[in-house]
């Protein structure tokens, strides 16, 4: 059973060297997550958190695949990814993240939960546009998307020759 207490580190506990830091997550780690998008996946992390003079340095590296819909067919599919985050992090009064790069943990509780850090990272190494190898996507659905691209280009020609604004540019064309 995963738990989300081994994504949290005790700033106050740490050495004054480098300390590394590894997790695999699976689809468990992903259903922990309240409001994740992604719910599946095999994603490797590594990393560290060094130990400095007023801050620490959290480096992340995160490498494996997880599973979105495909854009044309919709199935579920892998898609690799792989990312690298580096994090400033600060005590303070108050936690605050409002800076991509610099995050204050409360110094009365300094506890860094990682595990939304490690899902940002992943989620946002994922590409915009997520489609299938060719020959890959679900037939069916491929089938019935170029059937209705095809009536759809169909009715567009149609729409065309009965547009009264077309013909009339098209006379004008004629007459130049």
């Amino acid at each position: 059973m995963c738990s989300l207490e081994q994504f949290k580190i005790d700033l106050k506990a740490l050495a004054e060297d480098v300390t590394p830091l590894e997790w695999q997550l699976d689809d468990q780690f992903f259903g922990l997550l309240e409001g994740a998008q992604l719910q599946h996946g095999s994603v490797h992390v590594s990393g560290s958190i060094r130990k400095a003079v007023g801050f620490y340095e959290l480096l992340l590296h995160a490498e494996g695949n997880v599973q979105v819909p495909c854009d044309r067919c919709l199935e579920p599919m892998d898609q690799p990814i792989e990312a690298d985050q580096r994090l400033v992090v600060k005590l303070g009064d108050t936690y605050t993240d409002d800076d991509d790069e610099v995050i204050t943990v409360d110094e009365a509780h300094p506890v860094l939960d990682t595990a939304w850090l490690i899902y940002e990272t992943v989620a946002l190494a994922v590409p915009i546009q997520h489609v299938h190898q060719p020959g890959d996507c679900n037939d069916a659905m491929m089938r019935k998307l170029s059937e209705l691209s095809a009536a759809r280009s169909s009715d567009a020609d149609a729409t065309e020759a009965v547009d009264p604004r077309w013909a009339a540019l098209l006379k004008l064309k004629g007459n130049s």
